[in-house]
């Protein structure tokens, strides 16, 4: 058995199945398309469920990948334990109706013993215990031993989610030797100690579960199997686990490196190295792929695991940002089977290094809170942070137990582990239950998925405007139906049409159906993944059914409006590449015939100067008149062409390329125009931020361009009739108007700080002392929150021990300020807690730091009571002299 890199197993499977006639087809995205039963993908048979439910058609009926996954259920236990990560890649090979067992069990033992030439004595196998079939082709066919072979229960070898797709499946195993065994006597395959390692998965779908519990047989079934790759680097390598294998070992090189901490040397620090390989690796594609950070989902797994990984750093000592290094280590061991890595290398880093300096000031906010809440312990006499408050602290701010539980030993306090716990596994059964009922949905029919395979649609839009068709089908209310009638609405399928169907970002087709005996409107068009083209029509005259001969027209000028926003779409990638750099992605698109919407993979938002140069350059192209041509061809034709491609985006043997002269060539099945002159002109309406590291530009082009001008240019005339002068001097106005302004707001603040400073004198003429405190309390109504603030300076000049609470009110609105010297706060004083009790009995709240605090009311009539409070409060919280 020879050692193989991870790299070269990978290159090995796939290239193996390829010579058996599948199509090689790269890793999806992990973040999935179209499927809202996942948060990530998390197999490798996952962004294929279209093709094994039939909606849709796969692009050929043998596929193989390496996908790329994440899995997070086990995060708590990443680091710990030397076998859970979160990140890893599937190897699969996929029968969709095609082959069965008889040919993928063969393959299956020709690639383990000829290809990696693994053991047979070392190989054992399991299979469903009523699955004769399975185990006669392993026995007779193969020639597996039968002290080899293992049948399992339905819950070890049978795989079903619910209802839907199901079926009994068959694990290949490796014997490791005795010395990883548990010593047990009975130790055999199915032992949960580490001599016998499952590597590879074989699922046989030859069932459909019925809500009655019976399992009818498919016609046509399906394989689905599952490699782990780094398992069987871990195989191939003679290595103990994942962390042991060359590309992820390469990674922890690098984080000893950064982190100036030997792996293998403290068992502690071991942990975090870990976690930090592990989470990077996780982090890197997941940004990659286009999740960003955020405060739910998806995006909340990305943020958890950075994070965490921050935090690890953190505790081997290293305090700046230092992730983004360990990211050109990932992307070093991995970039050339997955080149899209290499491509957006700096963004990553740069998301990352936002995240870990934010990360940075979020677990200091944990700290002060740690510390309140010790405050506030020591002051009740109790001992032990309930469970519920340590969670929060790990869960909201990312503060870890084990630093919790450290602080909390310092200061001879406790924690209340088990609650913490408790609240841990709550929050696990909710995401676990939003998981399952998730899964169980993907699997479910709709009308169209019942209906004939034969029900498609010819689409010949890209060269017509009008065709003759025939209906194939209605529905109508969610139902099949045979006729539909005048004043009714319903969805219209039929064998050909020229209306195309929202996909890619660009909205559907309107325009007319229509027969003798009726006439209909199309609203939307829609296309599902099984070739069907979805008519929502409402019928104006007469009545449609099923089989009748129809005229189908599409509304040529929405066309026109949509082809022309969409190709200045494709002319607006280039030049944000060319103005912004390479790592520039579409995230997202939207095509109407109003504007386009386009979303894009940049960390900070674009200069003014930057937006010119990208409008320039897309006007130029447009002004250029580049012919666009539009061809069909081979994947692999069209790459060697440079032609773009979306990641999230599944291609079949053949693409649609859709080139504009030599400025920009992509795959795209959209409608476009025939020569970027039809364009007319292009204008950028706006740029924002939609997401961390994903930028939104929105455009016009045409007529849209000329409404933008018509809509700016009234603007512009109301503005000038306002300040009574011609538009040309709009500018000269608005300066001379400006300055004007500035003069009067020195002049307001000038007389502001002379009423401050009167009031002043007043209030610290009203100073009283308790405790040997000076305690002050004042209503100085009309002023705002800078004089106030100013106001409470000079209250601390004078007072070396005080406190005060100053209220003001600006129409029927209360605010409040609380201060305490540096010497009150030392004896007790903490503005927050007074200030909130304060602003309570007038209805407000508020808070801030035991120096300062602000808060806010209603009950203007209840000040002085609110007021009133503040003598008792020192008396009871603040030690005296």
């Amino acid at each position: 058995m020879e050692y193989l890199g991870l790299n070269e197993i990978r290159e090995r499977f796939l290239t193996f199945f390829e010579g058996k006639g599948h199509l090689r087809l790269p890793s999806f995205p992990l973040l999935p398309k179209n499927d809202n039963s996942l948060l990530l993908i998390n197999a490798g048979m996952a962004p294929l469920k279209p093709y094994f439910t039939g909606k849709e058609t796969p692009p050929r009926k043998r596929v193989t990948t390496c996908q790329k996954c994440i899995r997070t259920p086990d995060i708590e236990n990443v680091g710990k334990t030397a076998r859970h990560g979160t990140f890893f890649e599937m190897l699969g090979n996929f029968s969709f109706g095609d082959y069965f067992k008889e040919e993928v069990i063969p393959w299956a033992w020709e690639f383990c013993t000829k290809e990696l030439e693994l053991p047979e004595d070392l190989l054992y196998v399991s299979v469903y215990e009523d699955d004769d079939e399975a185990y006669d082709i392993w026995t007779k066919k193969v020639g597996v031993k039968e002290d080899h072979m293992v049948r399992f229960g339905k819950e070890d070898n049978f795989w079903e989610i619910g209802t839907g797709p199901c079926g009994p499946c068959s694990e290949i195993y490796f014997d490791r030797g005795v010395e990883h065994g548990c010593g047990k006597p009975d130790c055999k395959v199915g032992c949960d100690c580490d001599r016998f390692i499952e590597f590879w998965n074989l699922v046989f779908t030859q069932f459909d579960k019925d809500e009655n519990g019976v399992y009818n047989r498919l016609a046509h079934p399906n394989i689905d199997t599952g490699m782990g790759l780094e398992r069987m680097a871990t195989i191939m390598q003679g290595v103990n686990n994942l962390f042991e294998v060359d590309t992820i070992k390469n990674v922890i090189k690098k984080i000893s490196e950064v982190t100036g901490t030997e792996y293998g040397a403290d068992p502690k620090s071991d942990i975090s190295i870990r976690v930090i390989t592990d989470h990077v690796r996780s982090v890197t594609f997941m940004l990659c792929d286009g999740v960003a950070p955020s405060n739910e989902g998806r995006g909340y797994v990305l943020k958890r695991l950075l994070r965490r990984a921050a935090r690890h750093g953190r505790l081997l000592g290293v305090k700046r940002p230092f992730l983004g290094e360990i990211v050109d280590a990932v992307v070093n061991e991995s970039g050339d089977a997955y080149p899209e890595l290499r491509t957006k290398q700096e963004f990553i880093k740069k998301i990352i290094r936002i995240e870990e300096e934010s990360f940075n000031k979020t677990i200091d906010t944990g700290l002060g809170i740690l510390e309140d809440a010790i405050k506030d312990l020591k002051a009740e006499g109790k001992d032990c942070l309930d469970g519920a408050q340590a969670f929060r602290l790990y869960d909201t701010y990312g503060f870890p137990l084990d630093l919790t539980l450290e602080i909390m030993e310092e200061q001879g306090l406790k924690v209340d582990e088990e609650g913490f716990r408790a609240a841990m596994k709550e929050q696990q059964e909710r995401a676990r239950s939003g998981r399952k009922e998730g899964e169980e949905a993907a699997w479910s029919e709709d009308v169209y998925q019942t209906m004939d395979k034969s029900v498609t649609t010819e689409f010949l839009g890209y060269d017509a405007w009008e065709t003759d068709a025939k209906v194939l089908a209605l529905v109508k209310d969610g139902e099949v139906a045979e006729s539909v009638y005048a004043g009714e609405e319903a969805i219209l399928i039929a064998d050909k049409t020229v209306c195309y169907g929202e996909s890619g970002g660009q909205v559907g087709d309107k325009g007319t159906i229509e027969g003798d005996n009726f006439k209909a409107v199309v609203t939307d068009t829609h296309k599902l993944g099984d070739g069907k083209f979805l008519h929502s029509v409402k019928l104006t005259e007469g009545a449609v059914s099923v089989g009748d001969a129809v005229h189908i027209a599409v509304d040529k000028d929405n066309r026109m409006a949509i082809a022309r926003n969409h190709s200045a779409t494709h002319l607006l990638q280039k030049a944000l590449q060319e103005v912004l750099g390479s790592h520039v992605a579409q995230s997202g698109s939207l095509v109407t015939p109003e504007r386009l919407r386009f979303d894009f993979s940049h960390y900070e938002a674009m200069t003014p100067e930057q937006l010119f140069e990208v409008e320039k350059k897309v006007n130029r192209a447009i002004l250029s008149a580049l012919p666009i041509d539009v061809q069909i061809m081979s994947q692999d034709e069209a790459k060697k062409t440079g032609a773009m491609a979306l990641f999230d985006e599944k291609y079949g043997d053949t693409v649609r390329v859709v080139r504009m002269g030599d400025y920009s060539i992509e795959f795209c099945g959209g409608t476009h125009l025939h020569n970027t002159c039809e364009a007319g002109l292009f204008k950028i309406l706006s740029e924002t931020g939609v997401a961390a590291g994903v930028r939104r530009i929105e455009a016009v082009t045409g007529t849209g361009v000329l409404k933008f001008l018509e809509e700016r240019e009234a603007q512009l005339m109301r503005v000038a009739a306002a300040l009574k002068v011609s538009p040309a001097a709009l500018v000269t106005r608005a300066e001379s108007l400006m300055e004007e302004f500035r003069t009067l707001g020195k002049q307001m603040e000038e007389l502001k700080a002379k009423q401050a400073s009167g009031l002043a004198g007043n209030v610290l003429a009203s100073s009283r002392d308790v405790n040997g405190i000076a305690v002050i309390t004042a209503r100085v109504d009309g002023l705002d929150k800078d004089s106030l603030r100013q106001m409470g300076d000079r209250i601390k000049d004078k007072f070396e021990v005080c406190v005060a609470v100053l209220a003001t009110v600006n129409e029927d609105k209360i605010s409040f300020m609380a201060l305490a010297s540096d010497a009150a706060v030392k004896r007790g004083a903490h503005a927050g807690k007074l200030i909130k009790e304060v602003a309570s009995i007038t209805g407000g709240g508020g808070g801030g730091k035991p120096e300062r605090a602000e808060a806010g009311g209603r009950m203007v009539e209840k000040i002085d009571n609110a007021l009133a409070i503040v003598d008792e409060w020192v008396m009871e919280n603040v030690r005296g002299e």
